[in-house]
């Protein structure tokens, strides 16, 4: 008996996903445009604000001083890897789609941006009294849960395997 297919492993499943985080990603850019003050704190509870940023680099402002178009070049280059991870993969394996679904749409989210105003709109701050995380947006906490889920992807199917094993 084979496994059954993973949601996410399947086009039309993938691809609205894909849709509805793009959406909401650009959707809670646009809100933040229109009503968060540049550069300065809203403090949401302890330890977190809403600070509007501009990113002109990657992810957590990774490579900000890299010409614009050699970072749209790279996010393409990492959407067409993922989609090929993607096909390649075993349809039963949720995690991994599910990881590959939010690499994508976080990527996508972020270089729709980068096409629109040449830099990333960054909104969501962490910090304590005497640290701050790179402020971020929806699009870089889909990228990094998205590899997370691949990871406990990987660890499963290790997992599988050794209980295979015995």
């Amino acid at each position: 008996m084979s496994a059954r297919p993973a949601l996410f492993s399947r086009p039309l499943p993938i691809a609205l996903f894909i849709l509805l985080a793009l959406i909401a990603d650009q959707a809670i850019k646009q809100l933040v445009e229109a009503t968060l003050p540049m550069e300065q704190a809203v403090h949401v509870i302890p330890m977190l604000a809403l600070y509007r940023t501009y990113n002109y680099g990657v992810a957590f402002s990774m490579l900000s001083g890299m010409e614009g178009w050699f970072i749209v070049g790279m996010r393409l280059v990492v959407v067409a890897f993922v989609l090929w991870l993607w096909r390649r993969t075993p349809k039963d394996r949720f995690f991994a789609h599910l990881g590959y679904a939010m690499i994508i749409a976080g990527a996508l989210g972020n270089l729709i941006d980068r096409f629109l105003y040449g830099y990333v709109i960054d909104y969501i701050l962490f910090y304590t009294e005497t640290w701050s995380f790179a402020v971020f947006n929806l699009a870089d906490a889909l990228i990094s849960v998205g590899a997370g889920a691949i990871v406990l992807d990987e660890l499963l199917q290790a997992r599988r395997k050794t209980a295979a094993d015995r």
